[in-house]
């Protein structure tokens, strides 16, 4: 093996296994950063490994040609891997998701809200959600506009029922309340219905129900008053 080694009065300082040995240590320290480091600094650890690399012994250009072809393929994918991020949270704005929230303690919580806009820094994409960043890797999921739209109207539909005044003390002013969940309800397709909280619609129908009995015996008042009008 031939040597290469420099000398500073007198006395020899580095030897071909040392500089053999650090530009091995550079070569691994390539392929174990590449994935995490930018196409600069990929270039400047190539030449930091040509510069001490044994002149007598120097690495093929092939190799370095491998290593930065190497490179750019592992930099290609991760520009692949940030632009589908990006589209995919680009696609969801304006919809309905659940996304995971880390606090301090460690322990996780779930947000549900809509997607105001997104950003992308660097190759991270971001979700902004009722006002708040969170990273796409956070996305718990999409909540379907079909289901969003049943827990509402169920959640609307139980509000208006407790809204009612006590059975008791129901009268002919609330016919319009009463009527507009008629027509709410009866617009419901099967499936939303399955939302709905069983208490909430035997508590409507028996205000229905109620609410078509007083209608009646004030019809049939005010017909015996014409009646005996005439």
């Amino acid at each position: 093996m031939s040597l290469a080694a420099a000398v500073v009065n007198g006395e020899l300082v580095q030897s071909t296994k040392t500089s053999t040995t650090k530009a091995s240590s550079v070569s691994e320290k390539t392929s174990e950063e590449a994935s995490s480091m930018d196409k600069d600094s990929f270039l400047q650890l190539l030449v930091a490994q040509m510069k001490y690399q044994d002149p007598m012994e120097p690495t093929s250009n092939t190799e370095y040609i491998s290593q930065y072809a190497q490179f750019s393929e592992l930099e290609a994918m991760n520009n692949l891997s940030s632009n589908m991020d990006l589209q995919r949270a680009t696609a969801l704005v304006g919809k309905e998701v659940i996304v995971k929230s880390t606090g301090a303690s460690g322990d996780t919580t779930y947000i549900q809200g809509k997607v105001d806009y997104v950003s992308q820094e660097g190759t991270k994409a971001y979700l902004y959600v009722d006002g708040n960043k969170y990273s796409i890797d956070d996305l718990d999921s999409v909540v379907d506009e079909e289901y969003d739209n049943a827990m509402n109207l169920a959640k609307n539909f139980a509000s208006s029922v407790e809204k009612l005044p006590n059975l008791a003390y129901l009268t002919s002013e609330y016919k319009d309340v009463v009527q507009n969940l008629t027509d709410v309800y009866n617009d419901m397709s099967s499936y939303q219905k399955g939302y709905l909280d069983s208490a909430s619609v035997s508590k409507y129908k028996q205000y229905a129900q109620r609410m078509q009995e007083i209608l009646e015996a004030e019809e049939e008042q005010e017909e015996a008053v014409a009646a005996e009008e005439a």
